[in-house]
């Protein structure tokens, strides 16, 4: 059986610590806690960062929606930007941005991203059970 919580926030910056929150807290609702919780909250905060910076819709919202799965957790980052795709990149070493497709990419099992008629979203993979897969390919969802 699963479990989905979804929240909005405004594509503002200063409403990122917002969705940071309400994903740490849905993850305790559900006794997800430890390192676990760290690298959700952590990855959410880097997509939502993501949305918010590059998305070119004014007066937009971002929705994050987090799904408890049984065995797995999914996290998706929407915006209304559907033709601005993430595109990982190497950052030189003194670029203060341009990593957090890399650490998805590290800490998710899987991650991708799916287009929709008005909207675009990067979702990412957690396993609850301690094993993790090697693909990063987008899955129908």
């Amino acid at each position: 059986m699963s479990e989905t919580k979804t929240f909005r926030i405004p594509k503002q910056r200063r409403h990122v610590p917002t969705a940071r929150n309400r994903v740490r807290k849905a993850l305790a609702d559900w006794g997800v806690t430890g390192e676990l919780a760290d690298t959700v909250t952590l990855l959410a905060n880097e997509l939502v960062t993501n949305a918010v910076t590059h998305c070119r819709v004014p007066s937009a919202e971002v929705r994050v929606t987090l799904t408890h799965l049984g065995t797995e957790l999914l996290l998706e980052v929407s915006d209304p930007d559907r033709d601005r795709l993430p595109l990982p990149h190497a950052s030189a070493p003194d670029e203060e941005n341009g990593r957090g497709l890399a650490l998805v990419g590290l800490l998710a099992d899987a991650w991708g991203h799916r287009q929709g008629p008005y909207t675009k979203c990067v979702w990412a993979r957690f396993a609850l059970t301690g094993t993790r897969t090697e693909a990063h390919v987008p899955t129908a969802l």
